[in-house]
């Protein structure tokens, strides 16, 4: 099973809207919730990344940087997707520089979000939920996938047949 995680800004942790509380109530313990701090990275997190068992899921439209999740290497255990509003991800990762180290996991070809809460969403991004979607799809663990996707429709208000475009 893949093993996510979740670097929460503080602010998230108190959002309604944030995504990433589905992600921990379908995956369970195989799903990690660490509060990001600029000066004080969570040591569990840092003892991992130095035992070279961390990847990031990183946006990008630059192949050579970046994995397919199906190609990730077997010695990386975790995922870590950076859980905050875009801006807010983008202060964490220019201020992190352990994650600037990671390899980069990048999602291919990646649907386009359905996740209508936030204004000011980059082209292409997805919310938490979606992406880890992708990534339980793309590794193959479907009923995870089935499961997280039906909880963020029901969180978001959307029938199954949008977001797979079956008509009824």
């Amino acid at each position: 099973m893949l093993k996510i995680i979740l670097l929460t800004h503080s602010r998230e942790m108190d959002r309604a809207n944030n995504t990433g509380q589905l992600v921990k109530h379908v995956l369970g313990d195989s799903a990690r919730v660490v509060e990001w701090h600029r000066k004080h990275p969570d040591a569990e997190l840092l003892a991992a990344i130095e035992a070279g068992l961390v990847g990031l899921v990183f946006p990008s439209n630059d192949e050579s940087i970046s994995e397919k999740v199906s190609e990730i290497p077997k010695r990386l255990l975790y995922l870590v997707i950076i859980d905050a509003t875009w801006q807010e991800a983008r202060k964490m990762y220019n201020q992190s520089p352990y994650l600037k180290a990671l390899p980069k996991v990048s999602l291919v070809s990646a649907p386009k979000s359905i996740y209508p809460l936030r204004r000011n969403q980059i082209e292409g991004g997805l919310c938490t939920a979606e992406c880890v979607i992708h990534l339980l799809t793309e590794s193959e663990n479907v009923i995870e996938a089935q499961q997280l996707s039906q909880l963020l429709m029901t969180f978001i208000g959307i029938e199954a047949s949008v977001l797979t475009g079956n008509k009824r």
